[in-house]
């Protein structure tokens, strides 16, 4: 279904019925049961064409006339759904002329009643508001026409024509109802794995972006100590740390898949202190963070991780500047100006998604003394 609601006046009934369970022979059910609803209008062509004082002509016409009726609305209960608002509507009044002119042919006011095919099939794709008044047309037109034929309607006549009006309109928007329902738990099932699907890219990017870059750092600054013949201690200090990175990064992927990751704005201002002194790059942080507004130090910890990563692989800098006031974080450099990827790229999407929860915004650019800046703030 479209938007506006169910009784709006713009819900037209939109579904695939080639999602249909069975294939072809569930379609060829399908289309076997809506042929034998038409048994009753049948018969009463029938009944109509073997009286006496029936023409050859007007029988043609009436097996004509109900070839076409039953035809049509096979073909508007089965596909009618495909068509465009305006091709249902060319449909629908086609179906009601050759009910009527099916009533005129038998000479027989009780079978407008009929037209309750033709409601069937307008209940089943117009909106729900227009149903429910060509239900009550449908019925007005009825009671009008064995008024006009018997002079008079009593009870007898009155309720049943009520009866049978109401009925088809109550349970096709019945049936248009779940299918509704189940359009929606389809929806939001495939709304449920995609959102899922996109947290999981989101938080392993930003988990392993760090630890990776800050393990391949301090790889690096471990083979340069053993290039040079330093200290061993220091060579064991790094390959130790390079094991407790490998560990927690293990394990934070852990925790992401199962959705209870939950960084840190304390540890990752740690975990940035290290990584940029591995990288050999000088580094300016604040001491802590029991100034930040409780409910902005989670998603500050993954912009805090973005930044320096990024500060790390694209800046070749020699200094980053780490800001934290109450409602806001800069990381700064001094490395080259030009856009980076983690700029554009699915870093600072995931990112803005994270600060949108919590009314923030983020900002990425160069700096006009050159350098980059990445900014997180909320007004």
């Amino acid at each position: 279904m479209r938007e506006q609601g169910f009784f709006g006046a713009r819900a037209w009934p939109v579904w695939n019925p080639a999602r249909s369970a069975g294939g072809r022979w569930g379609k060829a059910r399908g289309l076997v049961v809506l042929a034998l609803f038409l048994a009753w209008p049948f018969w009463a062509a029938v009944n109509a064409a073997i009286r006496t004082h029936t023409g050859p002509a007007r029988v043609t016409a009436l097996a004509v006339v109900m070839v076409a009726y039953g035809a049509s609305w096979v073909l508007a209960m089965a596909h009618g759904v495909r068509l465009a608002p305006k091709e249902r509507v060319a449909l629908l009044g086609w179906l009601f002329a050759l009910g009527f002119v099916f009533a005129v042919l038998t000479r027989n006011a009780g079978d407008l009643g009929h037209l309750v095919y033709s409601l069937a099939a307008a209940v089943w794709l117009l909106p729900a508001r227009w149903s429910l008044l060509t239900g009550l047309a449908v019925a007005a037109l009825d009671l009008i026409a064995r008024w006009t034929a018997a002079g008079t309607v009593g009870w007898n006549f009155a309720l049943p024509i009520v009866s049978q009006t109401a009925t088809p309109v109550a349970v096709v928007l019945l049936i248009r109802l779940v299918i509704q329902l189940s359009q929606a738990r389809e929806e939001i099932e495939m709304l449920a794995t995609a959102a899922e699907r996109a947290r999981l890219a989101r938080d392993l990017h930003d988990v392993l972006g760090h630890s990776l870059t800050t393990i391949t750092v301090k790889t690096g600054l471990a083979r340069r100590l053993l290039e040079s013949g330093n200290d061993q201690e220091l060579v064991v200090t790094e390959l130790c740390d390079i094991e407790r990175l490998s560990r927690q990064a293990h394990a934070e992927i852990r925790t992401t898949v199962s959705g209870h990751h939950r960084p840190s704005l304390a540890v990752e201002l740690v975990g940035a202190r290290a990584a940029l002194l591995a990288a050999g790059i000088t580094a300016t942080l604040p001491a802590t963070v029991d100034h930040v507004l409780t409910d902005l130090r989670e998603p500050f910890a993954y912009v805090l991780r973005e930044g320096v990563t990024n500060v790390i692989r694209h800046s070749d800098a020699t200094r980053c500047d780490v800001q934290l006031g109450q409602s806001s974080l800069e990381v700064c450099d001094n490395g080259r100006a030009f856009a980076r990827p983690g700029g554009s790229g699915s870093g600072l999407a995931g990112l803005k998604e994270r600060l949108r929860t919590v009314n923030g915004q983020i900002e990425a650019g160069p700096l006009p003394q050159g350098g980059f800046r990445l900014r997180a703030s909320r007004a």
